[in-house]
């Protein structure tokens, strides 16, 4: 694009900030920056005639490299290297200097998000090792990754093992002999990590997971700043997702469903820059080869990135197998969409070519990153009783294809001896495994229904105990400790109603960011509906927390109103929005005590019991 052509100018639908920044290709200057929204497109019909008599203004349609790739609302490179110093501090008596300023609104699209982060971070820490105990599946997970760092594989713990690792005098019963597990080893190799670095202690096998969880934070901030172009709901999200007590919770413990979070965000996010990094180079291309005719969109580092946190995903809960499929449909459909916005004759054509390049390339990536995972499991001896289990399954053994697969009799059967012993144990192995997940009926007092998880109708307790008056914490008659794994319940119930509103913009508006965060919600929550007899529990539902967020953060930045919207319109949008923010803080806040395992009377207890389904 020609230097003297503007490269985009912040006209973001929600959240605007009231000055809109318009660069060119040298960078912006001062004058880049006007104190008004741009003027209203031409009136195209009687209809927005007469709503032009009531103050409507039509919206100009921006140029086609603006619609392929919007600016980014702040940043070097688009915000001016001096900005006007900000009426709202200049009125409550603050003044900075003029560079410190500028620079702080030149870097806030960082600095917002590491603030939020920061914030949740230290809620996350704050006496991370209370409870002093494994709790919930903990027994399970802080153990195994004890295992892997120390001998590669999954070992059978002695019944006394967590009564030594909990004594003052702490004794580790390792031994070698392995176990059956049924979830990939990445989650906990992470979890042993935190172990290796501050020991086999509560601290040690949560710290992981609360780096994690701060991560997410920061992540979903940059990524809700990208998805609106707007850096105050990027911060929006970020601060949402803190004070969300589902989030939270599993950030304070060793499970494996908020690795499977993050790493499906990252994915997320990396979709993200893949698409305006491709939609950018469709926008340079079209300054010398308009109509978009091209076979290649470039080399897409970011959607090879996004390929391998989706093999992380899977290579710690097979739930991520939805995750690949979900994510690699919104690559091919973004991709789709701009090669048609792009003016390109063939842009079906091209779409299902690059759908298809990336069904070939995702899934190889993906599956590279999965085996590679379980490369303590291979190195492992193929001596029986020595290594991993089923390490030694193929060892002597016949290599046939399966005689039967799902209960049906297959007509012949293959030879697959020249498959290496060890992936052939490795696919016996994935079999009990599946075979184990899809019949996992066994009743849990604290399993749920999918339908119920939206409005938090059966949540987790991960720890509980009643402590008498006069024991530490307690100064009543009767008291209660309890982690309890559910949402903020205020966020959560607001969560329905912007998923209503989502799919109002999707379906009626075409709006491509509602239909990406249903896409994402979807591919966490909609595959546990076909496993409604299976061994299910609420804590699943992490995984699409952060798209949950994402929909209530569109939502109320539908609250506050467009940049050009009028300055009431503004005002008591921005206070209903600012409201419902405070409000799900409070929530939060008044259920951190069950969050966090802290000592209260019985009556604090029962007050915060909403429904009997919570007991």
């Amino acid at each position: 694009m020609a230097p003297e052509t503007p490269t985009g100018v912040d006209h973001t639908e929600q959240g605007g900030v009231g000055l809109l920044s318009v660069g060119t290709a040298d960078g912006p200057t001062a004058e880049s920056v006007v104190p008004a929204p741009r003027e209203a497109g031409p009136v195209r019909s009687a209809w927005q005639r007469g709503l032009a008599r009531y103050g409507y203004r039509a919206p100009e349609r921006p140029d086609l490299a603006e619609q392929l790739m919007p600016p980014m609302p702040d940043g070097p490179g688009v915000t001016p290297r001096r900005v006007e110093p900000s009426p709202l501090l200049a009125g409550w008596g603050i003044v900075l200097p003029a560079a410190l300023w500028s620079w702080l609104c030149r870097w806030s699209g960082w600095l917002g998000p590491l603030a939020v982060a920061l914030f949740g971070g230290v809620l996350r820490f704050s006496n991370l090792g209370e409870p002093s105990a494994l709790i919930f599946d903990e027994t399970y997970y802080a153990k195994d990754a004890y295992a892997l760092w120390h001998g590669g594989y999954e070992i059978a713990w002695p019944d006394d093992a967590n009564a030594k690792i909990m004594a003052p005098d702490q004794s580790i019963p390792f031994r070698t002999d392995p176990s059956y597990i049924v979830h990939p080893p990445v989650g906990k190799w992470l979890i042993g990590l935190g172990e290796q670095l501050y020991g086999m202690n509560p601290f040690g096998w949560r710290f992981m997971m609360a780096v994690l969880g701060t991560l997410s934070i920061l992540m979903i901030a940059r990524i809700g700043r990208r998805l609106f172009r707007s850096t105050l709901l990027g911060c929006v999200a970020g601060l949402l997702l803190s004070v969300d007590g589902l989030h939270f919770v599993m950030s304070r413990a060793a499970l494996l469903d908020l690795v499977v979070m993050f790493w499906c965000l990252a994915a997320f996010g990396f979709l993200l820059l893949d698409r305006d990094r491709t939609r950018g180079l469709i926008a340079r291309r079209l300054e010398t080869e308009p109509g978009g005719e091209w076979l290649f969109l470039g080399w897409r580092p970011y959607r090879l990135a996004a390929a391998v946190c989706i093999g992380l995903t899977c290579a710690t809960k097979w739930s991520g197998l939805y995750m690949l499929a979900a994510f690699w449909l919104l690559g091919a459909l973004w991709d789709a969409s701009a090669r048609r916005l792009a003016g390109a004759r063939r842009w079906l054509a091209f779409g299902i070519w690059d759908a298809s390049l990336a069904l070939l390339v995702m899934p190889l990536v993906a599956a590279s990153v999965y085996l590679a995972s379980w490369t303590g499991w291979f190195l492992s001896s193929s001596v029986p009783g020595q290594g991993g289990y089923g390490r030694d399954w193929a060892v002597h053994r016949a290599g046939l294809s399966p005689e039967y697969v799902q209960g049906i009799k297959m007509p012949f059967q293959v030879d697959m001896t020249w498959v290496p012993d060890a992936l052939r144990s490795l696919w016996h192995y994935h079999a009990t495994m599946y075979d184990f997940h899809t019949h996992l009926t066994s009743p849990h007092t604290y399993q749920s229904n999918p339908w119920s998880w939206l409005v938090l109708g059966r949540p987790v307790s991960y720890f509980y105990e009643s402590p008498k008056s006069g024991q530490p914490g307690c100064r009543a008659s009767e008291c209660a400790r309890e982690v309890l794994g559910i949402g903020t319940p205020l966020l959560w119930w607001a969560g329905v109603v912007a998923l209503l509103y989502c799919l109002y913009r999707w379906a009626l508006r075409r709006d491509w960011r509602a239909g990406a965060i249903l896409c994402g919600l979807a591919a966490g929550y909609l595959p546990w509906f076909m496993y409604q007899q299976r061994t299910i529990f609420l804590f699943y539902a992490v995984a699409f927390v952060p798209f949950l967020v994402l929909a209530v953060t569109m939502m109320i930045g539908a609250l506050i109103g467009p940049a050009n919207a009028s300055r009431d319109r503004r005002v008591i949008g921005a206070t209903g929005a600012g409201l419902l923010i405070l409000a799900v803080m409070w929530n939060f806040l008044y259920f951190y005590p069950l969050y966090t395992g802290e000592t209260i009377p019985m009556d604090d207890w029962r007050a915060r019991m909403w429904f009997t389904s919570w007991i």
